[in-house]
């Protein structure tokens, strides 16, 4: 009866879901709501011998999934009360469970809803799996290259002469019928004739010969693959892919450098760089090899070193989320750098990045930033919405510091690898020089820091100390006649000056230095050790962009060639110590939200436009009055009699009324000239109508009467449905002028309560709303409620692919839609934190 089930063909309010294994069926879930509309059962079986592999979990949460979808709120389940595995799987889900004991059997109450608690839950069962599926990879007992050639230049060859001069401390094998032996590698004819299954190959040959190589690696039992071959096409790929999956391999690649882990007791260098990685603490992902050599050079000149390396290539299987959470637990990795040109599950990766990069720092380059990104529809927020800023909130809310440079990117870890997090922004300058004093100060102001003045005691302190004629202002011009024990007592008393977070030494060579023996340089590195505060090196006639400069008691402090790359470093550190300083954001719970009615209204609206499209007005207050977003008063109108007696309706206000045209498609109402302002009286209306009706003959299908708005301050809010990062949210200053003066900030949903406050203090506007000048401020709390609102309705509805509000009304007396429009497309839910096999 439970086959019949599962081979049924699928219809409302059942589902079930089989999981196996080389054609054998390892496990089943089923639930069947048995007519109810918000319960279903629920049951499940797993393989005698493979339980506790997680294989009924990760079915129940597909069925968790899948049920929501269909509106349903609640699994019931019966179990012998001595069937422990399986009370400990409903009880260890993460979800709200109760129970009742009804003789021998207990009746279980496992409640849907999707909580931070759950996600969780998920999250670390998906991590515990993850970071297994990866020792393979990362820490292999045995290692094969297939694809080493017998001459020099094959890059097959020259993996397996990492490997083997890298000092890899397990077995290694070369495959190739050949020869018996490449480089004092012992070499055998086949992955099959090797005389140990290999955990890890590498596979460097021509594309066409990658999925045989692949099937046999996985024949042969082999649990890790990277492909370092190029230039698969679509065949090769989906081969290569199949066959991963079909065997359980986890796999890097294709075309890529290589990975490494520098773990003395493992010592894998599995890549073609020119030198080997220096042992260290920066794991590094990319997915282009160049910058991958880049970072490589650039961590291991700098003495960080790399922890682990990954080359990710087309990233076909393991990704940046895959490795930080390997880092997150591997004990060596104190910073993780990524170069990631796309992102297969954005928000995936946001919750393992908010959660890795409060213990350790993540730093990224931010690639593509000028890209296009998708062609802008009509509308003002697809306008506004740009793939920079789509990522840039991705940054933002997962705490990831985002330069826009290899070189910045370097400039960065070097100082958040050495010196401590400043408290805040607040830099004091000292220099020998007036002017590179003053270029430095330019350099912290432009990049968001602040230069204040110093304290009148600080002030004093400082004349104490240093020459006659130095200027003791900030910066704090030490003069050329400084000595080395002078800029010294300098630097220690700015680090504990109260009101300054950090100091910048900005430093020129002298005669006078020379004459005298002094060494400046060795002034900012005496004693960094019994300094709290952050201390930075601008050197000018500096060779390399940054170093690390070792101090007395054996930290480093980092020494930059150019004012700007101080700056630039010190404001990401500021930026990631005020992100930790920052409380958790959750997403607040909204009352009188009615999902279950939204999604009817789109699924009814889709029924009717298969293309999808534009709604009008009144499907667009319908579904706008689910989550709660106050619409003003409005009217729809067919006729010109119709019009007088809408304005009737409305005139409750002051008499005065907007008249708007519709038709479908229509965004700019503005810039057509489809609106009529400040109507009064039953001739205006009449003349009003006439006008549109007139002038949009063939187009207009109604108007849309409104009383005129009281005075506030125009705004703008919206989401575009990204196909790849989910919905975005948008918000700023409105009005017609919204996208000339480009005044808007942007978060991914759901939005957090954190999320909220940043968008609404981010943009350049915000000081209007908060009350600028001695005015009252709006009304803070029901904009809060209109962007959370606005972020539940485009999480709840993928089908919603564009939501415009311009202008949103604020006073001080509430927060009012004025205009709205909503586009929905055909696009069927996903679960974006589904945990998928491979």
């Amino acid at each position: 009866m439970a086959a019949d089930r599962a081979c049924a063909p699928a219809r409302p309010g059942c589902r079930a879901l089989l999981a196996e294994t080389d054609g054998r069926v390892i496990g089943l879930a089923e639930y069947d709501t048995g007519g109810e509309k918000d319960g279903a059962e629920i049951s499940i079986a797993v393989a005698d011998g493979l339980h506790h592999r997680g294989v009924g979990t990760l079915l129940v949460e597909h069925l968790v999934s899948a049920a929501r979808t269909e509106g349903i709120t609640t699994f019931t389940a019966d179990a012998f009360s001595e069937n422990h595995e399986v009370l400990r799987l409903f009880a260890d889900l993460g979800l709200r469970t109760s129970r009742r004991f009804e003789g021998p059997e207990v009746r279980c109450t496992i409640h849907l809803d999707q909580d931070d608690t759950y996600l969780s839950a998920v999250e670390a069962r998906g991590r515990a799996a993850d970071v297994a599926s990866l020792l393979p990879l990362l820490r292999p007992d045995a290692v094969a290259v297939v694809g080493a050639g017998r001459t020099p230049g094959s890059v097959g060859r020259a993996i397996l002469h990492h490997l083997r001069s890298g000092g890899f401390t397990r077995r290694l094998f070369a495959v190739n019928p050949g020869v018996t032996s490449i480089l004092g590698v012992p070499s055998h004819p086949s992955v099959a004739a090797l005389p140990k299954t290999p955990d890890l190959v590498i596979v460097a040959v021509p594309a066409a010969a990658v999925p045989a190589v692949a099937d046999e690696c996985g024949r042969a039992g082999a649990r890790a693959l990277v492909v370092v071959t190029a230039g698969l096409d679509h065949i090769q790929a989906e081969a290569l892919l199949t066959a991963c999956r079909t065997y359980g391999m986890r796999l890097v690649g294709p075309n890529c450098l290589g990975i490494s882990n520098t773990d003395p007791e493992l010592s894998l260098d599995a890549t073609f760089a020119a030198e080997h990685p220096r042992p260290g603490t920066a794991g590094v992902a990319v997915q282009s090899g160049g910058v991958g050599i880049a970072l490589l050079d650039g961590l291991s000149r700098l003495g960080i070193g790399v922890s682990s390396f990954a080359s990710l290539g087309d990233k076909y299987d393991v990704s940046g989320n895959d490795m930080l959470q390997w880092w997150e637990g591997d004990g060596r990795t104190e910073l993780a750098l990524l170069h990631l040109e796309s992102f297969g599950n954005p928000r995936a990766f946001s919750r393992t990045a908010r959660r890795v990069t409060r213990r350790i720092p993540v730093l990224t380059v931010d690639a593509g930033r000028t890209e296009a990104g998708r062609k802008a529809a009509a509308s003002h927020t697809a306008a506004a919405a740009t793939r920079t800023m789509t990522r840039g909130a991705l940054f933002t809310q997962a705490g990831i510091t985002a330069t826009r440079s290899v070189g910045e990117l370097l400039e960065t870890a070097a100082l958040l690898h050495s010196q401590p997090l400043p408290e805040g922004s607040r830099v004091a300058i000292v220099t020998n020089a007036g002017g590179v004093g003053v270029l430095t100060a330019d350099a912290c102001a432009e990049a968001g820091l602040a230069v204040p003045p110093l304290t009148p005691a600080m002030t004093d302190e400082l004349l104490a100390v240093l020459p006659d004629g130095a200027a003791i202002g900030n910066p704090v011009d030490a003069t050329a006649a400084v000595s080395e024990e002078q800029l010294t007592e300098c630097v220690d008393r700015l680090t504990r000056c109260p009101g300054i977070d950090a100091v910048i030494v900005a430093l020129v060579p002298t005669a006078v230095a020379a004459a005298t023996g002094d060494d400046l340089v060795r002034a900012v590195t005496a004693t960094p050790g019994r300094r709290a505060r952050p201390v930075l090196a601008v050197r000018l006639e500096q060779d390399a962009s940054v170093r690390l400069l070792p101090a007395v008691d054996g930290g480093t402090i980092p020494s930059y060639a150019e004012p700007q790359a101080a700056a630039r470093a010190m404001a990401h550190a500021a930026r990631r110590a005020a992100w930790l300083a920052r409380p958790v954001g959750v997403v607040p719970g909204l009352d009188d939200v009615e999902a279950q009615r939204a999604r009817t209204v789109v699924e009814e609206y889709l029924a009717g436009n298969p293309d999808g499209g534009w709604l009008d007005p009144r499907i667009c207050a319908d579904l706008l009055a689910c989550y709660g977003i106050p619409l003003i008063p409005w009217v729809w109108a067919e006729s010109e009699d119709d019009a007088v007696l809408a304005a009737d309706r409305l005139r409750g206000h002051d008499g005065r009324v907007v008249m708007k045209a519709h038709w479908p498609g229509l965004l700019h109402k503005s810039q057509q000239r489809a609106v009529h302002l400040d109507l009064r009286g039953d001739a205006q209306i009449r003349a009003a109508f006439r006008d549109l009706e007139t002038r949009f003959a063939g187009l207009m299908t109604g108007v849309v009467l409104q009383p005129l708005a009281t005075r506030g301050t125009e705004l703008f809010a919206g989401v575009v449905q990204d196909e790849v990062f989910g919905p975005l949210v948008l918000f700023g200053l409105g009005g017609t002028a919204t996208e000339v003066l480009a005044d808007h900030a942007a978060r991914l949903a759901p939005l957090t309560d954190r999320d909220v406050h940043e968008l609404i203090t981010s943009p350049r506007c915000a000081p209007l709303l908060l009350g600028a000048n001695g005015n009252t401020p709006v009304d803070l709390g029901e904009l809060e409620q209109l962007l959370l609102r606005l972020s539940r309705l485009a999480s709840d509805l993928p089908q919603l692919a564009e939501a415009d509000f311009n202008p949103v009304l604020a006073t001080p007396g509430g927060v009012t839609v004025l205009d709205a429009r909503i586009r929905l497309l055909p696009r069927r839910p996903q679960d974006p934190y589904l945990r998928r096999l491979r």
